[in-house]
């Protein structure tokens, strides 16, 4: 009878895990969707963490866009990059939105692993960062097996996007401990809520980010340093060129200006966040089933823009 009674207290407890679990994902899902939605007071970034923000991969996409809502924040910048054209272009477009900041430019190329941070380190020895946004990234050039990747495309992968954001956090970390003020965006993706087969080690890079920032949060609030984990789901952006279904804006897949409008309203606000409300919406919708569907799900979805790939190339043989 006692034993009995054991074994049913234990169902219940883990019931009640599970339900008080799910009731907190949902109700972090929709203050992220009000947030963003309705956004509140709007920060004052400068006087809140710096004067100054780094963003890599800061040249197309997400970052660029970012660095250029920053610059409307009156946020001094310094942009990396590998390409030092495309540098001096977004550095062009940024003084025509907002000639009062200041811009410097950095070029490295992180796929080069660990021999470009000594090089940045001192670029930025007289910058007080308050900022760090941690964008660049690479993921496959469509969904593809495993053994399909090319081993030097695996390695670019695992060094830009966990080693930049690794080793760039622990270039400015320190100055945002002494000054006990900063934020880190660390800009991750949806596909870092799932395994995703066929982009299998860009989202276990992804994984990554989501970890170490919540790692990371917990290190270092006691100095007031913000980690903030951003997980968009697809953005109209040339890295999904692969698809006509995730490279064309709409209200599920916005541009890349829609989007970071609406992620930096988040910043000082929201730890973790998709980083746009119709994303959040699709956030739900994964976190909604069991492992094992949402695993099927993300198996097909993958097939299906694989697909989309090769019927591409095969119209532009014509």
């Amino acid at each position: 009878m006692l034993l009995q009674a054991v074994l049913w207290l234990l169902v219940c407890l883990v019931a009640l895990c599970i339900l008080s679990e799910s009731i907190d994902t949902i109700l972090s899902i929709l203050w992220e969707m009000v947030a963003t939605i309705f956004g509140g007071k709007q920060i004052d970034l400068r006087k809140t963490f710096g004067e100054w923000a780094v963003v890599t991969g800061s040249t197309d996409g997400i970052g660029k866009a970012y660095a250029i809502e920053l610059a409307r924040r009156n946020i001094n910048l310094v942009l990396i990059s590998r390409s030092m054209a495309k540098l001096e272009n977004t550095k062009q477009e940024i003084m025509q939105v907002n000639p009062q900041v200041k811009v410097k430019i950095i070029e490295a190329d992180f796929s080069v692993g660990k021999d470009i941070y000594h090089k940045i380190q001192l670029q930025l020895s007289d910058i007080p960062v308050g900022i760090l946004v941690n964008n660049v990234g690479k993921m496959y050039d469509y969904p593809m097996y495993l053994d399909e990747v090319p081993e030097q495309i695996l390695w670019d992968i695992i060094n830009i996007n966990v080693g930049a954001t690794t080793l760039m956090t622990r270039l400015v970390i320190g100055q945002m401990q002494q000054r006990r003020r900063g934020a880190i965006v660390n800009v991750s993706s949806g596909s870092d809520l799932t395994p995703l087969p066929l982009m299998t080690v860009y989202s276990a890079t992804k994984m990554y980010i989501k970890n170490f920032s919540e790692a990371i949060r917990m290190e270092y609030s006691k100095f007031g340093i913000i980690v903030q984990h951003l997980s968009p789901f697809f953005v109209a952006t040339k890295m999904n060129n692969y698809s006509h279904r995730i490279n064309v804006k709409s209200l599920f897949v916005p541009d890349s200006t829609t989007y970071a409008r609406n992620a930096i309203a988040t910043l000082g606000k929201i730890n973790s966040s998709t980083g746009y409300w119709a994303h959040s919406i699709q956030k739900l919708f994964v976190l909604a089933p069991p492992t094992w569907i949402k695993n099927k799900v993300a198996l097909l979805i993958s097939r299906i823009l694989r697909q989309d790939h090769f019927k591409q190339k095969e119209k532009e043989k014509l």
